[in-house]
């Protein structure tokens, strides 16, 4: 084994302008943070119950911990330097060429992801110990938790599409043991298989692709990769369109990309900070990740691959968002908003505006989490997910009530709220590469999330509360955590307003560019006054003209919950019918597979299992009738023979007759003297 840094002679700042640093203890002992979670699941696993908190302590304490390394790198990556490190331990190697190793890594894509996933993650930590009080299994609610957190540090932490592998499906198994913590319950274990299963169908694609990377390159690191793209690599271009498709294929099942998107609204049936950490900052974004990180193979080599990347995200962004239309439980409104919100990033990305697709990832993490908590609030308080059992409750939760207006807001592109600035930044790469009728669309679903948006803050907060019981604010260990999401919710945006770089800080843009190898990326270098009219425009629009379908007096009718638009609302109601098709699917496929299965085990394994049966069977006659009956046997009898014989002889000597005696003993000292007179 072998460990080193893999830093030069490759490992240099994109910018000359921007000349990067290791970053020192925080860059080359950064492995800290991805393996401190997973140390938290250990300890808490092995002795959560005993503590205090039933091990809700040792997962903020990883988290924390986590937050403060993670801002010394973001620190040390802003303004006019950056950071730039890799380290890998060498763990195994296949004919001496094809090395697989684990490791860590440090630029600016990674230090933001790790900055998200740990802001967001103990938040949402902090939250749940609250949340989560009086339910059962706490224990191992936060083991799986930090489980979660930690194998989405180790993703995003990968120098390599192996490890990358790794951390992938560590987080598809801690989402199924999350979203099903409720076993008991059915639709929770069904949802917790839905997700699985949807998402192994979309990671047999990414293995694949991953295999055909790794032979064609003869290695699976990221740099590796980039530069090969880079360089046009003759080795790779043949089989770049279909290795970029099968990546594309994976991060459609973890982003829940249209078709693959059918597991995400269903896994609402985990507690609601599960919902949060997924929606915000793990699961859902590591498919924009992979993207990102492989971005300059779709940029030079599989250009191809790119249309399909860009219509599988138009349509999730307006098509899933619509759906938002018609729920009435709180957590799927905002489950389908994710979903929608993934497709933005994922088109943006695919257009070839890497920092707009992961510009919006930023901002989205922390209204996102402050919506799914807040929606959790709210369900804390009148225990129930419908809109339909709530109403008027900005006067019994006013924190609750202030700050999901500022997410909803943030959602919604209101200007000068994050989401504003992320949004038209993504409007802005659509017109500059040349996607007139995609961008147009985003316009369309930027309308029509202001108007779910609005509709779901007129029939949870306004009106008169139409559940039962009395409702009440969430205690300060929930609704703390809501105020600090607010805060970047409303203000993170300004990090990347085109044309300013903040002193000692720099921008979004300037954190991203600190990577190993050149690639294009267009980003708007001043605010497009056009487009930012018309992204606010259709946003203010959107929360009018919901005010007006869902705001007083309409928010206490619960027959106006719904946009009964003839074929269209039915069609909405049912997924576009899409579960129904998934599980048609499911049922062609099950029976031909059933029996292909019956078959291998009657005639395959069946005939397997009797052949090795028939000769062990005879096996073991050889073995009884020679060597048990005719060896072993034969030998005890002959000494039982031998011994009975010898027996039988000495006891026709022992005859009582003194006279034979005294003759035997004569003859035996005649014998004697024989021997020794003639042979001795």
């Amino acid at each position: 084994m072998k460990m080193g840094v893999s830093a030069s002679p490759h490992l240099a700042a994109e910018s000359a302008a921007a000349v990067a640093t290791t970053g020192g203890i925080f860059s080359e002992w950064a492995g800290l943070m991805l393996i401190g979670p997973i140390l938290a699941f250990l300890v808490i696993v092995l002795f959560g119950k005993r503590m205090r908190h039933q091990g809700a302590e040792v997962a903020i304490g990883a988290m924390a911990f986590n937050l403060v390394w993670s801002s010394a790198l973001l620190l040390l990556n802003m303004g006019d330097s950056g950071v730039l490190y890799e380290r890998s331990l060498e763990i195994a190697s296949v004919g001496g060429g094809l090395v697989f190793e684990l490791g860590w890594i440090v630029d600016g894509l990674s230090i933001m992801m790790y900055w998200v996933v740990a802001a967001v993650g103990l938040a949402v930590f902090i939250y749940a110990h609250g949340y989560m009080k009086g339910e059962v299994r706490v224990t191992f609610f936060f083991a799986a938790l930090s489980l979660f957190a930690g194998s989405m540090l180790v993703l995003v932490g990968s120098p390599n599409l192996v490890q990358l592998i790794i951390g992938w499906e560590g987080v598809g198994l801690a989402s199924y043991l999350l979203i099903g913590h409720h076993w008991e319950l059915k639709e929770n274990s069904s949802a917790a298989m839905k997700a699985f299963y949807t998402n192994k169908v979309a990671d047999v694609g990414l293995v694949i692709g991953v295999i055909i990377i790794g032979i064609t390159l003869g290695s699976f690191h990221f740099w590796d990769l980039a530069s090969a793209a880079a360089e046009h690599s003759a080795a790779l271009g043949p089989v770049a369109v279909a290795a970029g498709l099968l990546l594309f294929f994976g991060a459609m099942g973890k982003s829940a990309q249209f078709p693959l998107h059918i597991w995400l609204p269903d896994a609402m049936a985990g507690p609601t900070p599960v919902s949060a950490l997924m929606h915000a900052a793990t699961m859902v974004t590591a498919g924009i990740y992979l993207m990102a990180r492989t971005f300059p193979l779709y940029q030079e080599l599989a250009t191809a691959a790119r249309p399909w990347m860009i219509a599988a995200g138009t349509v999730t962004l307006f098509g899933m968002g619509l759906l938002a239309l018609v729920a009435d439980d709180i957590k799927r409104v905002l489950a389908y908003s994710t979903v929608s919100q993934l497709g933005y990033m994922m088109t943006a990305v695919a257009a070839g505006g890497y920092t707009a697709g992961l510009f919006h990832l930023f901002t989205h993490a922390f209204f996102k989490a402050l919506l799914f908590l807040g929606a959790g609030s709210v369900i804390h308080a009148v225990h129930s997910n419908n809109m339909s059992d709530m109403g008027g409750l900005r006067r019994h939760m006013p924190d609750t009530y202030r700050t999901f207006v500022m997410g909803a807001l943030a959602l919604a592109g209101v200007f000068p709220l994050s989401g504003f600035w992320s949004k038209d930044e993504i409007l802005a790469t659509l017109g500059y590469e040349g996607y007139t009728v995609v961008m147009w669309i985003a316009v369309a679903g930027a309308f029509v999330t202001a108007f779910y948006m609005a509709r779901a803050v007129a029939l949870t907060f306004f009106g008169e509360f139409r559940g039962h019981g009395e409702p009440h604010e969430s205690p300060p260990i929930m609704t703390r955590p809501l105020w600090a999401l607010a805060v970047p919710a409303v203000l993170a945006g300004v990090v990347n307003i085109p044309g300013l770089k903040l002193p000692w800080i720099g921008n979004f843009t300037s954190w991203l560019s600190v990577r190993s190898v050149p690639m294009g990326d267009h980003h708007a270098e001043a605010i497009d006054l056009g487009l930012a009219a018309a992204g606010l425009a259709a946003a203010v629009a959107g929360l009018w003209l919901g005010w007006v379908a869902f705001g007083p007096p309409a928010a206490d009718r619960t027959d106006r919950d719904r946009v009964e638009v003839p074929v269209l609302y039915p069609l909405l109601r049912q997924k576009y019918y899409l579960d129904h098709a998934a599980l048609g699917l499911v049922w062609v496929i099950r029976q031909p597979a059933a029996r292909a299965v019956n078959w291998v085990n009657d005639y395959v394994i069946d005939g397997v299992v009797n052949g090795v049966g028939a000769l062990c069977q005879r096996l073991a006659g050889l073995l009884y009738g020679g060597v048990d009956q005719h060896g072993i046997d034969g030998v005890v009898h002959g000494l039982s023979w031998g011994t009975s014989g010898m027996g039988g002889m000495i006891r026709r000597i022992q005859s009582g007759r003194v006279q034979q005696y005294a003759g035997l003993l004569v003859a035996g000292l005649l014998l004697l003297a024989v021997v020794v007179l003639f042979v001795l």
